[in-house]
């Protein structure tokens, strides 16, 4: 009996509570939670959701571009008829002009390149919120090695990356409108040359970052299998036309998350997903219409304006392509390491 009453308090004792604790996703930042669907569904239906709200949202942005796009031409234009009289300075006129083009433009594009600074550090800061939780997920599955190299792996090229575009990209933006203007307003092939080379040195720190992210993701194993060819293609070619300078790269590294768009069926992965998209995809279209409508007008002011001016222009829908490059970086990567945990998860 005394035996009994021992064993009784023994297992008493060692026996412990047992709680299940469900892993949740973060919550997105409140500049993406509008664009979030209320309800989740499927992970098709909620993407398509909140591409149209950030579709829907971006009227004023269409219409400050374009007010801005039509005085740019309207000030070239009549630099270009200034220029035609006898008697004047062409090269004073052509200052003067550069001047009004660059007051018109650099104003929207500082708070683009604002736009693209913020959108860079609310992805980094989601980032170390959800990648946590996806280890978690895939370490209490029994992926405990795998999850620690991903998280090891996407938590040092986000810090690189995230850095990389605060300290030095951003600044070499500002550095790149100054040169710029410089060029366009003294005519000096010095100051081009720095502009481009400064140009060159962005673009190949993203695609450097973009290499060695995959490299890793390749050789620790997790990008594999197979994926439907026409999507896959279609998706790849949409995005290498999209993000300019390093679109190609980034539609290449595109085909992990269509490989693995049949695993997600997570909960955690879905919402995170939908959250980093949320979070890029509105300055990323303001950016991009900017993009677009100036490549449109400095093929408008070609037809009339001088070669100086017309750079200018050009010039500054350049700078719009490395922030969409920068931006899209950034999320591509963090998608990229989000579905790849999803592989693990199930």
């Amino acid at each position: 009996m005394k035996k009994w009453i021992l064993v009784a308090i023994l297992i008493v004792t060692m026996a412990q509570p047992v709680y299940a604790t469900e892993i949740t996703a973060p919550e997105a930042p409140d500049s993406a939670a509008a664009l979030m669907p209320v309800e989740q569904k499927t992970f098709g239906e909620d993407l398509w959701h909140v591409i149209c709200s950030a579709v829907e949202a971006l009227e004023p942005d269409i219409a400050q571009c374009s007010g801005i796009c039509l005085c740019v031409i309207g000030t070239v234009m009549m630099i270009s008829i200034l220029g035609s009289f006898p008697g004047k300075s062409k090269s004073v006129t052509e200052l003067a002009g550069a001047v009004a083009v660059a007051c018109l433009l650099l104003g929207s594009a500082y708070g683009s390149i604002s736009a693209a600074a913020e959108t860079v550090q609310q992805l980094s800061d989601y980032g170390k919120l959800l990648l946590p939780a996806m280890t978690t997920a895939v370490a209490a599955q029994g992926g405990l090695t795998s999850a620690t190299a991903l998280y090891t792996g996407t938590a040092f090229f986000d810090t690189i990356l995230g850095s990389l575009i605060s300290w030095l990209l951003l600044p070499v933006i500002y550095a790149y409108l100054v040169l710029s203007v410089a060029a366009a307003a003294l005519e000096i092939d010095l100051l081009g040359k720095m502009q481009k080379f400064l140009k060159w040195l962005t673009s190949w720190g993203l695609k450097i970052i973009i290499y060695i992210f995959t490299g890793y993701m390749t050789v620790t194993g997790v990008i594999s299998g197979t994926a439907d060819q026409a999507t896959l293609k279609a998706t790849k070619m949409t995005i290498s036309g999209m993000v300019p300078v390093v679109g190609g790269m980034l539609s290449d590294a595109s085909e992990t998350i269509l490989i693995s768009a049949g695993t997600v069926k997570n909960a955690v992965g879905i919402y995170g997903l939908l959250a980093l998209i949320a979070v890029a995809i509105g300055p990323f279209l303001r950016i991009g219409i900017q993009y677009l409508m100036l490549k449109i007008t400095a093929s408008v002011c070609e037809i009339f304006g001088s070669k100086r001016i017309t750079g200018l222009v050009s010039d500054v829908s350049g700078a719009m392509g490395l922030l969409l490059a920068m931006t899209g970086t950034m999320c591509l990567l963090l998608m990229i390491s989000t579905v790849c945990f999803l592989k693990g998860v199930g």
